[in-house]
């Protein structure tokens, strides 16, 4: 995969050289490139945002110095062989940042990041490269940053963990919270490592047993159990439909009843264990 990053603060973006991102840049797994905006302005104090018109607080990028980095930016690609990228604008305006959409970029052989910064990049930029490419706007959460740089680190995480070859285990992401199959819409719950006691705290029986089913099974519940009390809005998004019989147990446990239109909902009185 291919990662193009252009930004006016490309110091943010050495993250990218540790940890498992920098390995798989090392092994060539990942093929990044950080491009500084301010390479593309033709005055002498670099200037790459402007007034807004309509008037308001704050700043907006310019076109010009956007226009001609994304121009090279993509130039630079496909003279290297690559094939079209996507171009992921980060903005709390977006598309929420979920594990369905990590593992559908990481099917993609190319991503062009475009972290804005002040009150965003003029809107045409966007609008002229979706002519010509696939656009996703992204958002990592309900707040705003100070830049997109940081929702760039994030995603680029996200996505290059699943990358063939980047994880030690190629299993390791299956159990993940949110990962597609078992547990999606679930919450990921704990783990455990040795010793097997610590300042008097020991490890659940269950999995010292060796009993595989029974392990299974109850890491799904404890899965269920977190979901259900920090993410309930995620049980009551699915399909009663995707539960067996023992989740269904677990939730009525949890306080959570089938409705006639297939979900599952949470009972007001409902207490957790």
């Amino acid at each position: 995969m291919r990662l193009d990053v252009v930004t006016i603060f490309p110091e943010y973006l050495e993250p990218l050289n540790v940890s498992l991102v920098g390995k798989a840049r090392a092994r060539g797994v990942l093929d990044v490139h950080v491009h500084d905006l301010r390479q593309w302005t033709y005055d002498r104090h670099n200037t790459v945002d402007d007034t807004p018109y309509g008037g308001g607080p704050g700043m907006v990028m310019k076109t010009e110095p956007w226009g001609d980095a994304l121009d090279a930016s993509l130039a630079d690609g496909y003279e290297a062989g690559a094939h079209s990228p996507v171009l992921v604008v980060p903005t709390p305006s977006g598309r929420p940042f979920t594990q369905e959409l990590a593992v559908e970029l990481s099917a993609e052989p190319w991503l062009l990041f475009t972290p804005a910064r002040y009150e965003g990049i003029d809107r045409r930029v966007i609008d002229e490269y979706a002519t010509r490419l696939r656009v996703v706007e992204v958002s990592i959460g309900d707040y705003v940053l100070a830049g997109g740089e940081a929702a760039v680190l994030v995603i680029t995480e996200a996505v290059a963990r699943l990358l063939p070859g980047v994880l030690g285990n190629a299993e390791s992401h299956r159990d993940d919270s949110f990962a597609p199959g078992a547990m999606a819409n679930l919450l990921e719950g704990p783990v455990y490592t040795k010793p097997p006691e610590w300042r008097g705290r020991t490890i659940p029986d269950v999995l010292l047993s060796g009993h595989h089913g029974k392990i299974a099974r109850w890491r799904r519940d404890q899965a269920f159990a977190r979901t259900a009390l920090n993410r309930p809005d995620l049980i009551e998004r699915c399909e009663a439909s995707a539960f067996d019989k023992k989740d269904r147990e677990i939730l009525s446990i949890l306080g959570f009843a089938p409705e006639p239109g297939g979900r599952f909902w949470r009972r007001p009185t409902a207490v957790e264990e």
